[in-house]
């Protein structure tokens, strides 16, 4: 049974292999003919224009963080970040503390990260755990959230143990993500029905081959959709990346596809150039790399680190305590097979390079245009027909709260 186990897994992978290289090509095939064209890009039917408001009216804000960050399966982490039985994610960014633990049959549980005795905080780093011992009375829990242990139980009499287990809310893991929903209570987390038709584009990415590198939390003093804007159009390399990003990608060029309410882009690399008016059976081999956008906060990253050495970036980002302000959860990860130290070191390497990049150029400009749209009432801002992958982010977050962008 388990060689079968293993041969369908192998054949699965080789699938979504085969698949990702097709779409690759296809991907490179449409840049190509954008550059050949003289430097066309995919767009949108029209422009799209609104008030600054969407960025900094504090009633709208309220609503995201309810029905978005309250209400809404959101991305906790890959399958890589919680492995082992006994391995714990902590994850406090979209409002309530929570825990979610792998028990001893690896399944995956997720609680409010608060004892159901005086409401301390269960545990507080991410290493592995036996059992879930309260740090201030004791009171002990098992991975799936049963109360096992009360000291001096006498001094609780009537308190039934089985009413005091953990306080669960939703949680799925689904082709190497996890989800969680921050609210307790709710029934099961349908992902496939969450995603909709984007359901085979994350599929194919193979994200449980992912383990985690390096992670931390990049902050922004602006609106989170606006930092989230930053990541879904290339119009801005030239001028804000042009010592950083400019010199090895083109700028205002792209490839998309809409799904949903996700969507895939990617841009040209330099090196595409040099494929104009060759033939395409003299292409070298396709390297899969796209930006993925996961409603309604996470970006995805699957490319190469260097070529033949693919990595994934993860971009989670979460409103701050006010209207202006945003988290952003940064994590990269190599292959689980065959990524030697150095190869880690490499995907460290590109953390680190990445974050100074988002760091202090695209946050430092989306700081300083959320300060001049608060500054600004009645101001209005437009998204070209070239930046065709905001348009989708935004009038989807409008839809979902139910305030239209006008």
């Amino acid at each position: 049974m388990d060689a079968l186990i293993d041969t369908d897994a192998g054949a699965a992978s080789r699938n979504a292999l085969e698949r990702r290289t097709r779409i690759g090509a296809d991907i490179r095939r449409r840049l190509v003919a954008h550059l050949a064209a003289g430097g066309t890009t995919d767009m949108a039917a029209s422009t799209l224009q609104f008030g600054g408001s969407v960025y900094t009216d504090p009633a709208r804000f309220a609503a995201e963080k309810r029905e978005l960050f309250g209400k809404t399966p959101l991305m906790a982490g890959l399958s890589g970040d919680i492995p082992n039985p006994g391995d714990v994610i902590l994850f406090d960014l979209a409002g309530p503390p929570i825990l979610i633990t792998r028990d001893k049959d690896r399944q995956l549980h997720a609680f409010l990260n608060v004892c159901p005795h005086r409401g301390a905080r269960l545990v507080t780093e991410c290493t592995a755990q036996r059992r879930l011992v309260c740090p201030f009375h004791a009171w002990t829990f098992d991975l799936d959230g049963t109360l096992m242990v009360i000291p001096g139980r006498e001094g609780f009499e009537g308190i039934d143990p089985c009413t005091r287990g953990l306080t669960r809310v939703p949680v799925a893991e689904w082709n190497g993500l996890v989800f969680v929903q921050a609210t307790p209570g709710g029934g099961r987390i349908d992902v496939e029905g969450f995603l909709g038709n984007f359901t085979p584009e994350l599929a194919q990415l193979e994200l449980g081959m992912g383990q985690p590198v390096k992670s931390g939390v990049l902050e922004a003093r602006a609106n989170w959709k606006y930092v989230l804007d930053t990541y879904g159009e290339s119009y801005h390399f030239a001028r804000l990346h042009n010592q950083t990003l400019a010199p090895y990608f083109i700028s205002n060029i792209a490839a998309f596809d809409r799904f949903d309410r996700g969507y895939r882009i990617a841009f040209p690399d330099v090196g595409v150039r040099t494929l104009v008016g060759k033939p395409e059976a003299a292409w070298p081999p396709t390297e899969f790399a796209a930006v993925h956008y996961l409603f309604p906060n996470t970006i995805l990253f699957i490319g190469s680190v260097v070529p033949g050495k693919w990595y994934i970036q993860v971009f989670r980002l979460f409103p701050g305590d006010s209207v202006g302000t945003t988290r952003t959860h940064f994590a990269v990860y190599a292959p689980r097979d065959g990524a030697d130290d150095a190869y880690r070191a490499e995907v460290a390497q590109a953390y680190d390079a990445t974050a100074h990049v988002v760091m202090t150029e695209d946050y430092r400009v989306a700081a300083e245009a959320w300060d001049a749209l608060s500054r600004s009432p009645g101001a209005r801002v437009v998204f070209g027909r070239n930046e065709i992958a905001l348009h989708g982010v935004q009038q989807s977050i409008a839809q979902a709260i139910d305030m239209p962008l006008e």
